[in-house]
């Protein structure tokens, strides 16, 4: 058993790490990403890859500034999407380790610590982190963050303690060996394509887990017509993905559909009928809700200003999330649009 552990932490210390980053018109927050690294405890073996995705602002010399400072890769491509650009960098990396991280995200100082410490204990072949918000990110950031982490919201999906589903990696903060690479294969191109290559990674057998403590300040939208874009996108990716793997839709899933069909469904009998009653049920239930969350954000982030926007931000998760999910739906299930697109995708990675 010694020998074991002995094993594993030489194994750990002397292995190197691939940090794959996607990039596209994000020169201020990759600078932000690198000075992370650079600040990294522990002198792990790293070398990091940034592959351009077409940017009309390229990044070159933000790379260039910290090519002294670490071992670094900058590979420029025409605009194919994150997938592919993710995929051309796993291809050209060199570790034993894979890390994907969005460039929005910043590390903190103890990242490779603590992970090398997860590595040793409970080693895994895949692993996801959580993400969170930092103390200097705008009010905006803030409550798009609790929105897409806080139970009340998204059922703990991300990385949080408790949740409704088992949980998934996904790549602003995911690592798997080079063995699995090579089994499993790269991303699809779709929507939710993180989600996909983490079940897909589970049927080939290997071992998957969370690593509380390794986790990544997320910076996210600063817009809310770009976060309501986003969720958007989720909501149909998930029915993308209950196409490509059966079983894989939860009840979790569905809630935000469910919430915003009953709240459409209020409406239309008010219009109908013109009932008070109705008028108050459709209010107090979302009233109540509204302050539930209210009272958590404030809880969590210490700032009525936060926890205000960040109602806000969990109704645009909630009905964007839940609008893609219905549409996606209807096209895709009832009307049966995109089966081509489908099959293709089943193929791709098989």
């Amino acid at each position: 058993m010694f020998i074991f552990f002995y094993l594993c932490e030489v194994i750990c210390f002397t292995m190197l790490y691939s940090i794959i980053v996607p990039v596209y018109n994000r020169s201020e927050e990759l600078a932000e990403l690198l000075e992370s690294l650079v600040s990294q405890e522990g002198g792990a073996n790293f070398e990091v890859i940034i592959v351009d995705d077409g940017s009309t602002s390229p990044c070159a010399e933000v790379v260039t500034h910290y090519a002294s400072q670490m071992n670094i890769y900058y590979h420029y491509k025409p605009n194919t999407g994150r997938s592919d650009t993710r995929n051309v960098g796993m291809q050209l990396a060199k570790g034993d380790y894979f890390l994907l991280f969005d460039s929005d995200c910043v590390l903190p100082p103890q990242y490779f610590t603590e992970l090398e410490k997860n590595l040793q204990k409970n080693y895994a072949d895949c692993f996801g982190g959580p993400d969170t918000a930092n103390e200097s990110f705008m009010p905006v950031q803030k409550a798009i963050s609790y929105a897409m982490t806080s139970f009340f919201t998204t059922g703990g999906i991300r990385g949080g303690k408790s949740s409704m589903e088992k949980f998934k990696p996904r790549t602003f903060n995911m690592g798997f060996s080079r063995k699995v690479y090579e089994k499993v294969g790269g991303f699809r191109d779709m929507f939710g394509e993180d989600i996909d290559l983490s079940i897909r990674i589970a049927n080939a057998g290997f071992c998957i887990a969370l690593y509380h403590d390794v986790f990544v300040y997320h910076k996210r939208r600063v817009s809310f017509k770009k976060f309501y874009k986003q969720v958007r996108n989720f909501g149909s990716g998930r029915i993308s993905l209950a196409m490509l793997h059966k079983g894989s839709l939860k009840l979790v899933h569905t809630l935000p559909a469910f919430l915003l069909l009953l709240f459409i469904a209020y409406c239309l009998l008010f219009i109908v009928h013109c009932s008070l009653f109705i008028v108050y049920c459709s209010l107090l239930l979302p009233a109540a809700y509204c302050l539930l969350l209210f009272s958590d954000a404030l809880i969590k982030t210490s700032s009525p200003k936060v926890a205000l926007l960040a109602v806000w931000a969990s109704i645009i998760q909630i009905v964007g999330y839940g609008w893609g999910f219905i549409t996606a739906f209807v096209q895709k299930i009832i009307l049966r649009k995109g089966l081509e697109t489908q099959e293709k995708l089943k193929k791709l990675y098989k």
